[in-house]
């Protein structure tokens, strides 16, 4: 099911954003796929989620270290990019087990090169360029990922 699509005319737009989904999640963990192109905001979008979930920390790029862990609102949170990764093989290093804490909130970046290796998706979302702006699309998986999209209308 396709749910909401936000017009994102700028990096402070895709900033609110983020900051809508922190409000929205209701303490439990969520589990997001993020797709676009190189530069489309998906970093924007997660360093934005991340820090309105009170991480106060530097929220660095996971391009080169693969994964990022936080503490956000006392529940972990981890933020991976795979765009590096060849072969989901690779991640079996990395620890993953992690990840499938029901309480974490996962953000995955590039998850299509993780396919195998990673906890299922709750949403996807689309970010993509559009009208000299962004646009992001939001698909829902599973019923905590429908929930969420409930609390985003």
């Amino acid at each position: 099911m396709i749910g909401q699509v936000w017009s994102l005319a700028d990096e402070a737009a895709t900033h609110a954003l983020g900051r809508r989904f922190a409000a929205a999640l209701e303490g439990g963990g969520m589990v997001i796929y993020l797709h676009g192109e190189l530069g489309a905001g998906k970093t924007t979008f997660a360093r934005a989620l991340l820090g309105a979930l009170g991480v106060g920390e530097r929220i660095k790029s996971p391009t080169y270290s693969l994964i990022e862990g936080y503490r956000a609102q006392g529940r972990p949170a981890w933020h991976l990019d795979l765009y590096r990764i060849a072969d989901s093989g690779e991640l079996e290093w990395l620890g993953l087990d992690a990840l499938a804490d029901p309480a974490a909130l996962v953000l995955v970046e590039w998850p299509e090169r993780g396919r195998g290796a990673l906890p299922a998706a709750d949403l996807t979302l689309h970010l993509a360029y559009a009208d000299g702006g962004r646009q992001a699309r939001l698909q829902a998986h599973t019923a905590r990922g429908r929930e969420l999209q409930r609390r985003l209308r």
